[in-house]
């Protein structure tokens, strides 16, 4: 299958970057890197998921780019990075370690969001020395730690072992997807996306999905068949905030629920009404406005105060409970409407979450 299929027009078509540059992996696997926006702007590190590639990001890129410098790279198998050999979680740290060590100067702090496969990659990377070098704050979207083939949702089956051994079946097979025709848009729209999902961003997302090689699709689909990161989200000690869509069947909200309940530093789950696993792309004025938040909290804080105060205010204020020993949980607070600062969500509300002290 070409890779040629991504969108290469249009709202979804992601911008022409600043520099491109290829960085060469711990294992000598051969990376796709790009970079946006102005060079002595706070850093963004967009790390995608499994079956997609840079084009995912592509509002993210163009909204965030203004100000920030913006830096993607394709997953090893994906987009322009060739397939290597070597597909494991370990790898995919690997990888993060080398983008960043290759775009950020010594010190240098980003705040990094992954997207699905993208955030596994971060709780993979996430007790790295050069992960914890770099790493301001983090935004995981649509992800999970554990269980991802028990969870999923994508074979209307009650849970159990034939679900989840169909599941493993379903997603990890070799057949190739085929070119992008009604029937695979019905097919992806029903397993990715939310109801309410237009034609123009199925479509998106189906070319962006249908140019991933089947040899690339099937590695990785093996490894998250696998997947156990539970250890790797406490020591995710950044402030971390978490996105989900209710209707995501891939990874749905039981991962960043419990993802959000284990982190040092949760600064908010949002749980987005009616929304699938594609999130960057079915909500992203929310995503953006997450990860500018995040830059503008404690990237320029940095910046501005040499790493004096990163880690106090209220990045701080999950860890001062937990240092109590208190018990959090995650209570609905608010819902974000056409006002907020983060823009609408594809005409859908968002239920922002954030830790609370248990009573």
């Amino acid at each position: 299958m070409s890779r040629l299929t991504r969108p290469t027009a249009g709202p979804y078509a992601p911008p022409a970057p600043a520099r491109e540059l290829t960085v060469v992996s711990a294992d000598g696997a051969r990376l796709h890197a790009e970079v946006h926006g102005p060079k002595d702007a706070p850093p963004v590190v967009l790390v995608h998921g499994w079956t997609c590639s840079t084009a995912l990001w592509a509002a993210q890129i163009r909204d965030l780019a203004a100000d920030h410098r913006v830096i993607a790279y394709d997953q090893r198998g994906h987009g322009r990075s060739p397939a290597h050999p070597v597909c494991s979680t370990g790898a995919l740290a690997d990888d993060l370690e080398a983008v960043l060590a290759h775009t950020l100067a010594p010190g240098e702090r980003a705040v990094i969001a992954g997207h699905s496969m993208g955030g596994m990659t971060v709780l993979a990377a996430s007790a790295r020395p050069r992960f914890r070098e770099h790493a301001a704050a983090v935004l995981l979207c649509s992800t999970g730690s554990s269980r991802l083939v028990a969870e999923a949702r994508v074979i209307p089956l009650r849970a159990g072992r034939g679900r989840t051994w169909l599941t493993a079946r379903v997603l990890g097979s070799r057949a190739p997807l085929g070119p992008v025709t009604p029937m695979a848009r019905r097919i992806l729209k029903y397993a990715t996306m939310g109801a309410g999902s237009a034609p123009a961003m199925v479509e998106a997302c189906a070319r962006i999905v249908h140019a991933c090689p089947r040899g690339a699709r099937h590695a990785w689909s093996r490894v998250l068949e696998r997947l156990d990161l539970d250890d790797g989200v406490p020591e995710l000690a950044v402030p971390t905030a978490v996105v989900v869509g209710s209707a995501d069947r891939l990874t749905p909200p039981v991962h960043a629920r419990a993802v959000a309940a284990a982190l040092p530093h949760c600064t908010g789950l949002t749980e987005l009404p009616g929304l699938g696993h594609m999130t960057p792309l079915e909500a992203p004025g929310l995503i953006s406005g997450r990860i500018r938040e995040l830059a503008t909290t404690y990237v320029r804080q940095t910046r501005d105060t040499a790493g004096a105060g990163s880690a106090t205010g209220a990045g701080n204020r999950a860890d001062a409970v937990r240092t109590a020993g208190a018990v959090w949980t995650v209570d609905a607070v608010r819902t974000v409407g056409a006002g907020d600062t983060t823009g609408p969500v594809d005409g859908a509300g968002a239920e922002d979450t954030h830790a609370k002290e248990d009573a």
